[in-house]
């Protein structure tokens, strides 16, 4: 059944089952009162199935329905190592803690449905698993061990909790360490390993680039494109047409450039800009994909299904292949290109006084790198000057405006993030020889301020005109979280204000500022960006906290996530006047799901991404080992300390190696005190570490800390 239909029937079922005229019945007796004809009665039993999932009913002993018990809920399981695990319900605030002898067997990620106990014993609610609704794994990867007559497979997913029982005759010939793809038979349950068989072999753990390609099936990225997809795109012409550039704007006269990573390959956003009579004219340019990837093609689906290109140390998984990303789609400079732009005409104050959103033709003059802007704009590098001379005055005004947008942001608390993110270069091996901060200068802040400008302008035009549309939308942060970041912040004597349970961003903006160029500015971003949720796809604006903004969208990057490909589809009906009442009703109807598809999509590409860099992380301190560091302690808990390298690496000292005390955690002042000696580790202090493991199978790093402790910076 279609979603639309299906949740108004379940809306409607729902109001039935809540009257006060309702009394538990069974399937047959709800039919016949609701009148409902034989050849819909199994919708009504889908629209029932689909609410008991929900948890918002259930059947008795007699098979009766009724309203759900108002503690039983339904949610993700999400397990750890230990056996215990977490129940995560959308809407709650907190999670459900779930002991290990009441998960039912659950594995990390299943949909269960949840009792949640009155009372509590611990911090937190506490709750046992009544049942599992879905099973999230069909394969899992992981180590292969050997036993005498049979195998076992460690998964590499640590929440997964329990090892994977291979029988003999389904170990393909694996041996001890060879990394494997599982495919599970039996899934287990309280007391019972689950059991599988070994589909496939990648490779020994210890040889090049197994190690990625494990984490790329483990997250069931799609590597290659299906035959249908690739045969649409040998269809797709190399340059463009005159019959293309049609009915559009033309704008190959104007001064256009790129501005990119040097190895950058798929150059989806060009920028022109002008000034006169003190306003601004900024043309942010976006490559015209929906002219290739038409709905409900080969190369939309599989879009869709990938939602975003994955960026790893050592390769790009894209959303559309190389032909398209690379070439017709990339602005590349000296050829004519198909653009969906957006003109704004902004004031001295950053204010947008008008705008054009249109469908254009334009040729980029250079191709620049965010280097070479840097060296003209912040180093003055008369080399670099003179190579791009007839370029310099529009980097000047570009530098001009995106300081007075970025002031603009500032004043109404939008927050702006200055932590390094980490670049890891691999030598041939794929092997990591350097990790070091990877940071933003002047010329990728102008992009940026450029590319948010232009997000907005688009969000609230269409906001306004009430056409269906795909938002970015960021929810304020749970204060609970934000209570704990205020006694965090308090040891190194910042503050901020909350009110009534709420906190402006202008607050952590402020924060923000105030721990600028400061020792613990990393580690403060850091645990601030942590304390807020996570931003997500929506077809409601819903607003966008983090940058303080009631209207947001992604607009800029429709060659690297699939949320701007559909909203340049929808953009360009409306231009065109297609936009009619069954053009409108199908967006209405498919948007709820694109979004969620694309939210999904853009966590597991994160979460992959970033499992990659802590697999790298612990690679390259495996040859370090003995060696001494200084860090910052990062973050401190009943079982250890978190300490964190200049270089981003993150490692911990176990308190159970900590010999010289009996240590104990103080958790309202986030401290880690001896017992007898009074020795106090606080957060944000500087330590001296040596490495003393590194573990690729467990993806962690055990630091020990070295007596003498750095002298504080005179």
């Amino acid at each position: 059944m279609d979603k639309v239909i299906l949740d108004e029937k379940k809306k409607i079922l729902l109001d039935f089952i809540n009257s006060k005229e309702y009394h538990p019945l069974k399937f047959k007796e709800i039919a016949s009162i609701l009148q409902v004809p034989r050849d819909e009665k199994q919708d009504l039993r889908e629209v029932l199935t689909a609410l008991q999932a929900d948890g918002k009913i259930e059947q008795d002993t007699q098979g009766r329905y009724k309203l759900a018990d108002a503690n039983t809920k339904t949610g993700i399981f999400s397990g750890t190592q230990r056996g215990f695990g977490f129940v995560i319900i959308e809407g709650e605030e907190e999670d459900i803690f779930i002991p290990e002898n009441a998960t039912k067997g659950a594995l990390h990620n299943d949909k269960v449905m949840v009792s949640i106990k009155e009372s509590r014993t611990g911090k937190r609610k506490e709750g046992e698993i009544l049942r599992i609704l879905e099973r999230s794994f069909t394969t899992i990867v992981g180590t292969f061990e050997k036993s005498k007559n049979y195998g076992f497979v460690i998964p590499d997913n640590q929440k997964f909790g329990k090892d994977i029982f291979i029988p003999k005759e389904h170990t393909k010939g694996a041996v001890n360490g060879h990394k494997v793809v599982v495919k599970l038979t039996d899934y287990g349950g309280q007391d019972k390993n689950p059991e599988g068989k070994v589909i496939e072999i990648l490779g020994h753990m210890n040889d090049p680039g197994v190690d990625i390609i494990s984490v790329i099936m483990a997250y069931n990225l799609p590597m290659e494109f299906p035959e249908e997809v690739m045969n649409q795109v040998e269809a797709v012409p190399d340059e463009i047409s005159g019959e293309d550039i049609t009915g559009r704007k033309d704008i190959r006269e104007l001064q256009t450039v790129t501005i990119d990573g040097e190895d950058a390959k798929d150059l989806d956003d060009a920028i022109t800009i002008s000034k006169d009579n003190n306003l601004y004219h900024l043309g942010v340019h976006i490559a015209d994909v929906t002219n290739y990837v038409t709905e409900n093609s080969p190369l939309d689906k599989e879009a869709v299904k990938r939602g975003t290109s994955v960026y790893l140390v050592d390769r790009v998984i894209p959303m559309l292949p190389h032909k398209l990303s690379n070439g017709i789609c990339s602005l590349n400079a000296g050829t004519d290109r198909l653009a969906l732009s957006c003109f704004m005409d902004i004031d001295n104050n950053g204010n947008v006084i008008g705008h054009e959103i249109a469908e254009t033709v334009l040729k980029v003059d250079r191709r620049m790198t965010y280097t070479s802007v840097k060296k003209i704009l912040e180093d003055h590098d008369e080399e670099e000057i003179e190579q791009y001379k007839e370029f310099v005055p529009m980097f000047d005004l570009m530098a001009e405006l995106a300081d007075i947008l970025r002031e603009k942001r500032r004043k109404r608390g939008s927050i702006d993030f200055d932590f390094p993110e980490s670049k890891i270069r691999l030598d041939e091996n794929g092997h990591p020889i350097e990790i070091k901060p990877y940071e933003r200068n002047k010329a990728t802040k102008i992009i940026e301020d450029f590319m948010l400008i232009a997000n907005e302008t688009v969000a609230e035009d269409f906001f306004w005109q009430e056409i269906p549309f795909v938002y970015r939308s960021h929810e304020n942060p749970d204060s609970d979280k934000i209570k704990q970041l205020g006694i965090f912040i308090n040891n190194f004597g910042y503050s901020i204000k909350i009110s009534q349970d709420e906190i402006h961003p202008k607050e952590l903006q402020k924060l923000l500022l105030k721990i600028d160029n400061t020792p613990e500015e990393a580690l403060i971003s850091r645990l601030t960006l942590r304390s807020m949720k996570r931003a997500k796809y929506t077809s409601t604006s819903d607003g966008h906290f983090g940058l303080a903004t009631k209207y947001y969208c992604h607009f800029t990057s429709p060659i690297r996530r699939y949320p701007d490909l559909q909203i340049h589809r929808i953009i360009k009906e409306n231009l065109r006047g297609s936009l009619n009442e069954k053009r409108l009703k199908h967006y209405h109807k498919i948007l709820p799901d694109v979004a969620m598809q694309a939210s999904i999509t853009e966590r597991r590409a994160d979460d992959a991404e970033r499992e990659v860099d802590k697999l790298k992380k612990v690679e390259y301190m495996s040859d370090h080992i003995g060696e001494t560091f200084e860090g910052v302690i990062s973050g401190i808990t009943n079982w250890g300390l978190y300490v964190e390298l200049p270089n981003t690496v993150e490692g911990m000292v176990r308190v159970s190696e900590m010999t010289d005390d009996y240590y104990i955690y103080d958790e309202e002042h986030y401290t880690m005190m001896g017992e007898h000696t009074r020795k106090t580790y606080k957060l944000g202090e500087k330590v001296l570490v040596e490495v003393v493991a590194a573990d690729k199978l467990l993806r962690t790093i055990d630091f020990a800390f070295v007596d003498e402790k750095p002298e504080e910076d005179q």
